[in-house]
């Protein structure tokens, strides 16, 4: 069964669905938290989702086959508004999901995952984004959590803790923005550990993407042609040859015998024939 032209690549789908779950449980955390700090993370993280969801519905309408059948039948209108900055849009975004569930219908979970596996490129840098959004978002709710009230805290604000989140995945480390609880630095620790794993492989993806060889480019060398290909002999040699450069003495003798020898072969063979 063809997939329809609005879905993209599989792990591109599960990507924004994945986006699409986080934003709207971000919805309801915001019902339930009522520190003006922790909800100030979420409206940072909210407008990074709204941002990275305008971009998608941006991608699909200029990639779109039929722009109008994308934006009318297709839930395009639904991606539009689902991506501006209003949270009684944002439940909007299930409409991401029924594409997640639509792919898995027509292409089915052992097709999607050997597509994932075949594109590991791909799938390990979207796992890495992924990765990477979820550390900031949770990272920095539980750090100002854990630290804003502690004696002689100096990650006591919502920008706090998503700078110190931010430095610490990207291994820059300046020291400015630091736990001071025990639990703090254990779930700082943590923070690290996946910020080395993230930015260890994307150095990784990375080397990959601009050193490693193209699989076309052996394929599409052209090919000798034949008449440069006839002889063994070494390339310094030939050009001697056909200028009729001197020989050594040596040389010389060997080529005057294996003359002779041919010469008197040829002779028996006519006298053979007569």
């Amino acid at each position: 069964m063809s997939v329809r032209s609005e879905l993209k690549s599989p792990g591109y789908e599960i990507f924004i669905g994945i986006l699409s779950v986080i934003s709207i449980l971000n919805l309801v955390l915001a019902l339930f938290i009522t520190d003006q700090s922790l909800q100030t993370v979420l409206i940072v993280m909210n407008a990074l989702f709204s941002a990275i969801f305008l971009g998608d519905f941006i991608f699909r309408l200029r990639t779109a086959p039929a722009r109008g059948a994308y934006f009318f039948k297709h839930f395009g209108w639904a991606d539009l508004l689902a991506s501006l900055p209003f949270p009684q849009l944002k439940i909007l975004r299930i409409f991401r999901l029924i594409r997640v569930f639509r792919l898995m219908r027509e292409l089915g979970p052992r097709t999607i995952w050997r597509t994932l596996i075949r594109d590991r490129a791909g799938s390990a840098l979207l796992v890495l984004l992924l990765m990477g959004i979820l550390v900031l978002q949770f990272g920095s709710l539980l750090m100002l959590f854990i630290e804003q009230d502690a004696p002689g805290a100096n990650i006591t604000t919502a920008s706090d803790a998503l700078w110190y989140t931010m430095v610490t995945i990207s291994t820059v480390g300046y020291g400015d923005q630091f736990p001071v609880t025990d639990a703090g630095r254990a779930w700082g620790s943590v923070i690290i550990i996946i910020g080395v794993g993230i930015f260890g492989t994307f150095t990784g993806y990375l080397a990959n993407l601009f050193l490693a060889p193209r699989k076309g480019d052996r394929a599409d060398a052209p090919e000798a042609p034949a008449d440069q290909v006839k002889t063994s002999e070494p390339a310094e040699t030939r050009p001697a040859l056909e200028e009729g450069a001197s020989l050594p003495g040596a040389a010389r003798e060997d080529l005057r015998a294996l003359l002779a020898r041919s010469e008197a072969n040829i002779a028996d063979m006519r006298r053979l024939l007569a």
